[in-house]
């Protein structure tokens, strides 16, 4: 849900990767509705694993709880967000995690990459 706001609202102000730790074999149905219900498609995507060469070229580093699992290397920067896994959870649980992702992906957006920066 991160990588597909942070492309929708910065566009080609930011480059995004999205993997996880420990990704599932499919998106969970319930992710694809709740950011559906805010017009954005993610039925396309597929979960992938986090790479160290996927960190090593970025910048910002979000994570979600991976803890010793996700790679470290310095000199970037690293936001750990602590919120619920929508996974197994049904799109009523995962709508306000949603909202929460929304709303720090604005702050992030308005911090790195703001309107108006090419």
């Amino acid at each position: 849900m991160a990588s597909a706001y942070l492309t929708h609202l910065a566009g080609d102000r930011v480059q995004v990767r999205s993997a996880g730790s420990a990704p599932a074999d499919t998106i969970n149905p319930a992710v694809v509705e709740a950011m559906s219900e805010v017009g954005i498609d993610v039925s396309a995507e597929a979960p992938k694993v986090l790479t160290a060469k996927a960190v090593q070229a970025s910048d910002v580093v979000i994570t979600m709880g991976c803890g010793d699992t996700c790679p470290v290397f310095p000199g970037k920067r690293y936001l750990d967000w602590a919120l619920p896994d929508p996974a197994g959870r049904g799109v009523d649980a995962v709508r306000p995690i949603r909202d929460e992702i929304e709303k720090r992906i604005r702050g992030l957006i308005d911090e790195i990459a703001p309107a108006g920066q090419a």
